[in-house]
């Protein structure tokens, strides 16, 4: 039979009062309750108040034995396994906060839900979604729930986009992560709208800026005379050549590569996407080790790169007019019209040229295995190709 004693562990004021649960070789467990008392008030032999007259006292030794009468019960008929997170539990109970059914307050129950799966980057971006929802919410004076998100939420919310100046990509981007997070508050058991699974948006063509092997090769030629210049040129070709995101190519060091058979191999874990890659090095990237001694350059941060690979480009006289979008600081919306080509250079540029200058050259399958990309769908996309452009490929063949 379970035995339950109280008992004091200190004999400062004020001091704990412990719990004490035993059950011969069943349990033993010790743990503090929420009650406190002073050492001088307190009966180690009767485990309880002295002075009952006293109606705090009094008070506190009615809820002891209220404690013990509960904790007795609990004990009997509890079918879970008893142990001192069990009495813990059963002293403080975890009381699971109701689920949010507005759509911001979801948001942020969705990143916490999701915390050990989102990588930085996409919690960043549902966030700037989430931000961005707050600021419409505040224009239309409405708080939108989760059940809300219908045709009518997508319009409005599509029409606000379009005034602040925002791409149709970037507003079905953010669709998207707004249905996303609907369809999570469905799987928790929140109601969602029955248009939900109707809503789309039109995408545009995305405006594609590569540089092409001729356009590498001037590059390759240019010849620049500061050190970061030469550095950014190489890491310029290596992306053009691996395909990678600068995010990963940046962190390439001689220590990933290995020899197998007569091929040149690097291994690493791409960081968007925690998928493991397995490359093979291009003969331009071989060139740049060979002659950097089995280095690669220095590694440098993303707006450093970005603004020494528009001066390799522009000293590599790539003047010609491209129609492009560049950021206006004053708007941080891009601005859409012609540009000499250096200027559109960023560090994304070499992942997109390697996927398009080697399409229709290498089987598109290993195109979207070294770039990483989840379907083919989303490749061609990424590179602006239409079904009617693999119909024209597939006419080579015939």
């Amino acid at each position: 039979m379970a035995t339950i004693n109280f008992l004091l562990q200190s004999k400062n004021n004020p001091a704990n009062i412990y719990v004490r649960l035993s059950d011969g070789r069943k349990i033993d467990v010790k743990t503090k309750t929420n009650f406190i008392i002073d050492p001088a008030d307190w009966s180690d032999v009767k485990q309880r108040p002295k002075n009952l007259k006293n109606a705090a006292l009094k008070n506190l030794d009615y809820d002891l034995q209220e404690l013990r009468t509960n904790l007795l019960n609990y004990y009997n008929k509890s079918a879970e396994e008893k142990n001192l997170n069990w009495l813990k539990n059963f002293l403080n109970p975890v009381v699971e906060k109701e689920i949010p059914k507005d759509l911001i307050g979801y948001f942020d129950y969705y990143l916490k839900e999701r915390e050990n799966e989102l990588n930085h980057r996409t919690v960043l971006k549902i966030k700037v979604v989430q931000n961005k929802l707050k600021l419409f919410q505040k224009e239309k004076k409405t708080i939108y729930l989760v059940k809300d998100v219908n045709d009518k939420f997508k319009k409005d919310f599509e029409k606000y986009n379009i005034d602040k100046g925002y791409s149709q990509n970037t507003i079905l981007s953010n669709i998207k992560e707004i249905k996303g997070v609907c369809y999570h508050a469905s799987k928790k058991g929140l109601e969602i709208n029955s248009e939900l699974a109707t809503i789309k948006t039109a995408q545009k063509k995305a405006v594609s800026i590569y540089l092409t092997f001729d356009e590498l090769e001037k590059i390759e030629k240019t010849d620049l005379k500061i050190k970061e210049l030469q550095d950014a040129r190489d890491w310029l070709i290596i992306s053009c050549y691996s395909g990678q995101r600068v995010s990963d190519f940046m962190r390439f060091k001689k220590e990933m590569i290995r020899t197998q058979g007569k091929v040149k191999l690097i291994e690493f874990t791409q960081q968007k996407t925690g998928k493991i890659m397995t490359l093979p090095l291009h003969p331009k990237v071989l060139a740049i080790l060979e002659k950097r001694k089995g280095n690669f350059p220095d590694a440098t941060t993303d707006p450093k790169y970005n603004i020494a690979i528009k001066n390799v480009c522009k000293k590599a006289k790539l003047n010609e007019l491209v129609y492009g979008g560049k950021n206006d600081p004053k708007t941080n919306r891009k601005v859409f019209k012609e540009y000499p080509k250096h200027e559109l250079v960023t560090s994304h540029i070499g992942r997109r040229s390697f996927a398009t200058n080697f399409y229709g050259k290498i089987p598109t399958s290993l195109l979207i295995s070294a770039t990483g990309h989840s379907t083919e769908q989303m490749f061609l996309i990424y590179i602006g190709k239409s079904n009617s452009d693999k119909a024209i490929q597939l006419a080579d063949y015939f």
